[in-house]
């Protein structure tokens, strides 16, 4: 599991995005930590499906354009959560998609037309 103390200055900056984009009752029973673990697991789904990369020196994950799955990865994540006993709800995971998304495009990494 991740720990929030030791992420790096854009991890920090999209976690506390999340935070104060997503309403507090939908986070409601979460830690940052769980937070971050969502990020995680839907890098690695993204890193499974070919449209990322992480280069082992340094942890740095790069991605490639292509068409993302939300719905496949929504689901990827949660089964990956059940697996690892993170309480997170199908809800959850869609709002930190959302908002990661949103943060995305706000700051230049996708463009509204991604998402079409």
């Amino acid at each position: 599991m991740l720990e929030s103390s030791i992420v790096d200055d854009q991890e920090r900056e999209l976690l506390d995005y999340i935070i104060r984009t997503v309403p507090a009752e939908d986070l409601y029973g979460l830690t940052e930590d769980d937070i971050l673990y969502v990020l995680d697991v839907m890098d690695d789904y993204l890193i499974m499906k070919g449209l990322a990369t992480e280069n082992e020196a340094d942890g740095d994950i790069e991605y490639t354009e292509g068409y993302v799955d939300e719905t496949e990865q929504l689901q990827y994540v949660l089964e990956q959560a059940k697996a690892d006993k993170v309480p997170v709800t199908s809800v959850q995971v869609q709002l930190i998609q959302d908002a990661e998304y949103q943060y995305g495009v706000e700051n230049g990494f996708y463009s509204e037309e991604d998402e079409a």
